[in-house]
């Protein structure tokens, strides 16, 4: 039977980024290090094959510090930690890695060097995610006041309106955080802003990537872990930019060909905690059933590393 044509386009970038890599990579050395098990504390990245693969290796993951022994070591995840969990580590006596993004990093530099000049914080963020668990939980209580949207902004009380600073999540639709950040100055109009954008090089490109591709396909399908904050924002950012459908997957089991029988383009990419290997998986799905052409759209190139902590560079 004649298989009928359909061309794939593939965004790029795509998949993992450099906090990703180093995460796992973490995660991976410190296996090498001090032999299984090492305790992780929450998903490393959101990505079950990933979290799988590294289970077989010997990792554990936990939620808590509490579900750790003392006598193991531990790695804090790429999305962050609120400052009370090192600080129990610490007086556990643990020996702890911390995973965190570099760039995560940078976030709660920001929000701690305002707070030392007396500045409150309004954080634009996701409740209950980790990374702004982590974020807010680099402060007192009462000193990050959480946003999601343009209509959370009025509701905010700060201690003093001309005393404010705002940060964002890594992973945040980039669209949509402009909108919030509008109505943050219209509002309190002293607000002091990052100096640089605190939404990752590498969610920016992947949306990127993903606007270029949008007006051209029949399909979107993000390859992702639902609890991934960066791949649910692709699917929007798809969706917004114009194309009929869009769709999380996370691998090429989940995908309904029901949905895709009558298209003739799809365009196909990855959320930052999304190995290659799953991309392929979902490309030979679509040989098995289509005659695939596939066209790389490929709107940066990304050249970012983040070295390893220091004590997994050391001998052992």
């Amino acid at each position: 039977m004649t298989k009928p044509p359909l061309t794939l386009y593939l965004a790029a970038p795509r998949g993992f980024c450099a906090g990703v890599d180093r995460a796992i990579r973490i995660v991976e050395l410190a296996l090498e290090r001090w032999g299984a098990p090492v305790y992780v504390r929450h998903e490393i990245v959101h990505n079950a094959y990933v979290v799988d693969g590294l289970r077989a290796k010997g990792a554990v993951f936990v939620e808590e510090l509490d579900d750790c022994p003392p006598d193991r070591p531990v790695v804090f995840s790429a999305h962050g930690v609120p400052k009370s969990v090192p600080a129990e580590a610490e007086a556990r006596r643990m020996l702890y890695v911390d995973a965190t993004c570099p760039l995560v990093t940078k976030v709660h530099n920001e929000a701690a060097r305002h707070h030392a000049n007396g500045l409150q914080m309004v954080m634009i963020g996701h409740a209950g995610h980790p990374e702004t668990v982590g974020t807010m939980g680099q402060l007192p209580p009462g000193e990050v006041l959480l946003v999601e949207t343009v209509a959370d902004v009025a509701t905010i009380t700060p201690r003093d309106p001309d005393q404010l600073a705002f940060i964002t999540q890594t992973t945040l639709s980039v669209d949509d955080t402009a909108e919030v950040v509008a109505a943050l100055k219209a509002r309190f109009p002293a607000i002091v802003g990052p100096g640089k954008e605190d939404i990752c090089y590498a969610t920016t490109n992947r949306q990127e990537a993903v606007k270029a591709i949008a007006g051209r396909i029949d399909a979107l399908l993000v390859i992702g872990a639902p609890n991934s904050s960066n791949s649910k924002r692709l699917v929007e950012v798809g969706a917004r930019a114009g194309c009929p459908y869009a769709q999380l997957v996370q691998r090429a089991g989940d995908i309904d060909w029901r949905a895709l029988a009558t298209i003739r383009s799809v365009g196909i990419t990855a959320g930052a905690s999304a190995p290659e290997e799953l991309v392929n998986e979902v490309i030979d799905a679509f040989r098995a059933r289509f005659d695939v052409t596939v066209e790389l759209v490929e709107t940066a190139v990304e050249t970012v590393e983040f070295k390893v902590p220091k004590v997994l560079r050391e001998p052992a």
